[in-house]
Parts: C-alpha cells; structure tokens; sequence
C-alpha cells in the first residue's frame, strides 16, 4: 500500500512578513537604539533654528502676534550698518586676542604640570577650579578687582609705581580687560588637553635629538609642537567656538559699553531683539553671525582632520 506523500505547509503572507520584519530589525539594531536619541536632539536643535530663521524675515509692533513679513529686509538693514560691521570686528579681535592668548597660557601651564614630581596631581586639580566657576560669577568677582578706587589691581599698579586705570570703564582698555577674564577662565581648559597631548607623545624622537645635542627650545619648536599640532588644532576649534559665542561674560561686566566699545554681535543681536524690541532684526543678525560661526568651524575641522590624516601617514 503506497502512502501519500504530504507537502509542508508553506508559509502565510503574515508570517513572511513578520520573518522580514525580524530580520530587518535586526540587522539594524545600532540603528534602532540611538534613533529615539537622535530624534529629540534633532528636534531641539531643529525648532530653534527654523523659528529662529521664521523671526528674521519678520518685523514685529508691540506683541508678538503683531508682525509683517519682510522678507529679506533685515538681512539686508544688518549687511547695511556700520555698527553690525564694526560689532563683527570686535567679535573677530576679541577672539583671535582670547584664543591666541589662552593657548600660549595653556601651554605654559603644560609645560609646567607635565612633570610626576610631588604635587603635580594635587596642581592638575587645582586647574580645574577657574572651570567649575560660572561666568556671570566670575565676572562680579573680576568687576570688584576692576574696579578704579576700591579694586585691587589698581592697587598693585600702585605698588610697582604705575599709574591706575579705568579698565572696564576705558573704552579703550575695555576689550582687552575682557579677554583677560576670559584668558584666566578658560585656559585651563587648553593646559589640560595640551597636557594630555604632551603626556601621549613618544620618547624616542626626544632621545634622538638629545643625542645629537639639541637645545630645549630646539626640542621644543621642532619636535614637540609639530608632534603637538593635532591637539592644537583641537584646542583651536573649541576655544574659538567659545570665544565667539561668548555672551555672558560681557554682558554682566560691560553690557557692550562704555559706549559700544565692547559690544560684539552676540550684544549688539541682544539689545536690537529686547532693548530696542526689534525682534526680528535681532534674529536676523544672529542668523549671519549662526553662518559665520558654522563656516569658521568648518574651516577649522577641515584643518584638523587634514592634521590628523598628515599624522596617520
């Protein structure tokens, strides 16, 4: 008696697709866990920048619901005024001023604290202390030792026969008052990473060249800063995002004043948006200075991923 062979049941239309679902879901797990991540910060990132941009093409009247659509007329009132221009050069002054002289401390400070000797780790901490203070603080701190009659740098400019400044309070001393503030506050930062650059480089091209009979400024200049010259140029990128974008700092010390000499366009957006109720020029004005920081920063990276490229070959 010959038994009939019977066939599997193939699978239904369901179950097919919920094998393909599986799979696909699978194989793009890394995907998967990071989405929800990814989403909200593009969210939060995205709604300011489109709001943002939505503003500058606007002019506001006395509420917020109270506007008409002017295209790119703010753009080009900014691109128009000589006080936009002369804020974008202090802002370009005040930071090549802070980030040439945050980087030339930090390394002082690396070359310093790039020892095991007794002390180093307990000197590495107190690095850190200028960095956990916040701005708005550090500024009321710096305006009391600012200050012409009771501060006490005047005091030590007394005592080695200078006579004392006005600092802040000088329109002419006023910006690179600020920018040593800002120096003292953030160099640290560049001596840290700087010193963990220094602690990463290799021992044998120092031998070598110690061999030969090379000086410590030769040492120096031609072994460690070209060895050195990835973490710069990371040093760089972030020292100049902050520099430009600082805010606070001049804002609590000077306000942009005396006058407009300290006023860069972070302040010069502020007071048009919320002094002067100009809400949507003072957008305007923070989304070229928002394309002005992008393209530096770009430049930058650019510079450094080439720097790191150079390294690896």
């Amino acid at each position: 008696m010959i038994q009939a062979q019977t066939k599997p049941a193939q699978p239904g239309a369901s179950t097919t697709l919920r094998r393909a679902f599986g799979s696909l879901t699978h194989r793009n797990l890394h995907v998967l866990f990071v989405l929800p991540a990814l989403l909200v910060m593009v969210l939060l990132m995205a709604y300011p920048v489109i709001y943002t941009i939505v503003l500058s093409t606007r002019s506001y009247g006395l509420s917020i619901n109270d506007f008409t659509n002017v295209g790119l007329q703010n753009y080009q009132k900014a691109l128009a005024d000589a006080r936009f221009f002369d804020a974008f050069i202090r802002t370009v002054i005040f930071t090549v001023l802070s980030v040439t002289a945050s980087i030339v401390v930090g390394m002082l400070i690396a070359l310093a604290l790039n020892r095991d000797g007794r002390g180093a780790r307990w000197s590495r901490t107190m690095l850190i202390l200028p960095m956990v203070a916040t701005p708005v603080a550090t500024s009321l701190i710096w305006m009391m030792m600012f200050n012409p009659t009771l501060g006490v740098l005047n005091f030590f400019l007394e005592l080695v026969g200078l006579p004392p400044s006005l600092w802040v309070a000088d329109p002419i001393l006023v910006l690179p008052s600020i920018v040593m503030v800002d120096v003292w506050h953030f160099a640290p930062f560049a001596g840290l990473i700087l010193l963990a650059g220094l602690k990463s480089l290799p021992h044998e091209p120092f031998e070598s060249a110690i061999m030969d009979g090379a000086s410590r400024w030769q040492l120096f200049w031609q072994i460690t800063l070209p060895l050195l010259r990835p973490v710069l140029l990371v040093v760089l990128v972030f020292r100049t995002i902050d520099a430009l974008k600082v805010f606070d700092l001049i804002w609590v010390m000077t306000a942009g004043g005396p006058g407009f000499n300290s006023e860069t366009l972070y302040i010069y957006a502020y007071n048009h948006a919320f002094k002067y109720l100009d809400l949507g020029y003072g957008s305007a004005v923070i989304v070229l200075f928002t394309l002005i920081v992008a393209v530096i920063s770009a430049a930058w990276i650019i510079l450094r991923d080439r720097s790191w490229e150079g390294k690896g070959r």
